[in-house]
């Protein structure tokens, strides 16, 4: 990916070295509830949440723990190597610029995106952290992977998690990486149009199992919207040959299935919540090879 000498978002809080504290009132991956953005009739935005709202309705019926929608990129499994104790915090290094510059990316797509709709698209905030930090959906911990709070409207991730999903996952390059943050900034879109919090409101009738049923849903939809940023940036002309087989390795690489057999040697299916590796690569491909929202329903029919 040739991102060097690109512009780099300004939407960032570096609160790397300063320790995160407790937050009252909340757990780590809480929802809070919140807003979504009012979008304009007939547009692939409401299509969208319609179709969401059809299917949480008719289908879930019963009583949750709501955790786990928000802990993005493996299902709070991927625990990186480094600690606040070990990381020497430079601001301005190649990692964070390369980070900074895939925000701005995103920036630019989703707000085009947005326009065509007749909408503004309000940025997210991006939270680079050492070990642990406060959000408004709680505490979380660098071992929670990144993540977005809809709370505050902001992704939040620990640089070191980078060295990871090389090193133990196997999911090497700069377009995994950058899959990574698309992905989150997925969430922040289906926060913006409102299906995040059509989920927040809904669950509170779910069984776990409906839950984790609709979870693995929201998260392959923004592995989708994911795609949908890697499909303009390829027409860009910023992607090297191979980019796209490193996005889909990673998609592969933190699969529910791929997950669980290399942390506990088996499967169990029902506690899904993010999607298999197969699952997770398709809807990441669907979004890359056509760019459209509409191609991005994960709620009706199969996945």
């Amino acid at each position: 990916m040739r991102w060097q000498g690109r512009r780099q978002s300004d939407n960032v809080e570096d609160q790397r070295g300063e320790g995160g504290g407790g937050f009252p009132g909340g757990g780590r991956f809480r929802i809070p509830g919140g807003s979504g953005l009012r979008t304009a009739g007939g547009g692939g935005f409401s299509g969208i949440l319609i179709l969401a709202a059809i299917f949480l309705f008719l289908k879930f019926c019963t009583n949750i723990d709501p955790m786990q929608i928000l802990v993005d990129s493996g299902g709070g499994q991927l625990v990186p190597g480094q600690t606040q104790s070990d990381t020497s915090v430079k601001n301005n290094d190649e990692t964070t610029q390369f980070a900074k510059t895939v925000l701005a990316e995103t920036e630019d797509v989703w707000s085009g995106i947005f326009k065509a709709e007749g909408q503004t698209y309000p940025a997210p905030t991006m939270v680079l952290f050492s070990d642990q930090v406060r959000s408004a959906c709680g505490f979380a911990s660098a071992a929670s992977g990144p993540f977005y709070c809809p709370g505050d409207r902001k992704l939040y991730i620990d640089l070191s998690f980078y060295d990871e999903l090389d090193k133990k996952f196997g999911a090497s390059g700069d377009f995994a990486q950058a899959y990574v943050l698309a992905h989150e900034v997925g969430h922040h879109v289906q926060n913006l149009i409102g299906v995040l919090p059509k989920f927040n409101q809904m669950r509170q009738n779910m069984s776990e199992a409906e839950a984790n049923a609709m979870s693995v849903r929201v998260e392959l939809q923004a592995d989708c919207f994911a795609g949908i940023w890697g499909h303009f940036t390829e027409q860009k002309g910023i992607l090297d040959v191979g980019d796209l087989d490193e996005a889909l390795n990673a998609a592969q690489q933190i699969g529910d299935d791929t997950m669980q057999r290399k942390t506990q040697g088996y499967v169990v299916p029902e506690s899904f919540n993010h999607g298999t590796s197969a699952q997770r690569s398709k809807w990441f491909k669907r979004g890359f090879d056509s760019g459209k929202l509409d191609n991005c329903d994960t709620f009706s029919g199969s996945i």
